[in-house]
């Protein structure tokens, strides 16, 4: 039996996989749309990403699988999590257009895009014969792609490096927050808040300094004795101090 013949079949296995993550992968990216929160619809995505990855590898392409899930949801999506947890944006950020029509733009660019895939996906899948694929597999799946990558196709693969670049850069410039010139506090100003009456313009002891137990729950000692509540995080519950605890060291009995 050929490959081309075992490829058209479906095992138990494949057909038990694909109802399983089939509808998670349909739920993430549903949630991708329809969450409001950029962490959570990178989430979402995460999820559809290694449903994918399974559906390579058990379609008996590992390695396309394994850089789904190593590549593109091990690192790109990571970045993309990173990136948005360090920018800190929120649901409100999404309701202001950096660019006057972005959103309709987005919108006929998505469903044009949808069309040309679904045309391709469809062309593709009816009345065509696969042919060559015993040929270029014959030294494995992983040399025949990077025979093609390198070759045939090495443009088109450096065209989409460029432009992933270019999309990155532009993601970073939209996402900029630029303050004007009246907001921006110079060096003078941010001196005078810091030592403003109330703040605590040096380091703060921390927890256990001056102290009989070097607990985080401990308080520090201040140079005159007394106990700084400053010193402990607010998470944390104080913790009851002995009358041989609170006594300064060396003077207890």
């Amino acid at each position: 039996m050929t490959n081309i013949a075992l490829a058209a079949t479906v095992t138990t296995g494949e057909a038990v996989t694909f109802w399983i993550l089939a509808p998670l992968a349909l739920l993430g990216a549903i949630g991708m749309v329809a969450a409001r929160n950029a962490v959570h619809s990178a989430l979402w995505l995460v999820l559809t990403m290694l449903c994918l990855g399974v559906f390579y590898v058990v379609q008996a392409g590992p390695f396309i699988g394994m850089v789904q899930i190593i590549v593109y949801t091990g690192a790109i999506m990571m970045l993309f999590l990173f990136v948005l947890m360090l920018v800190g944006r929120d649901a409100s950020d999404s309701l202001i257009e950096t660019l006057r029509g972005q959103r309709v733009a987005a919108v006929l660019v998505g469903l044009g895009f949808a069309g040309l895939v679904g045309t391709l996906v469809a062309r593709a899948v009816s009345d065509t014969t696969a042919v060559g694929l015993e040929a270029a597999n014959r030294d494995g799946n992983v040399q025949g792609i990077a025979a093609l990558l390198f070759t045939n196709y090495v443009f088109a693969f450096e065209a989409t490096s460029a432009l992933l670049i270019t999309a990155a850069v532009g993601a970073m410039v939209l996402a900029h927050i630029h303050k004007p010139k009246s907001e921006r506090l110079g060096q003078p100003d941010l001196m005078r808040l810091r030592f403003r009456a109330g703040n605590h313009p040096g380091s703060k002891a921390g927890p256990g300094v001056y102290a009989t137990s070097d607990s985080v729950a401990t308080p520090a000692r201040l140079p005159d004795g007394t106990l700084s509540r400053g010193s402990i995080p607010e998470i944390l519950p104080t913790r009851e101090l002995s009358p041989r605890e609170t006594a300064p060291k060396g003077t207890e009995k």
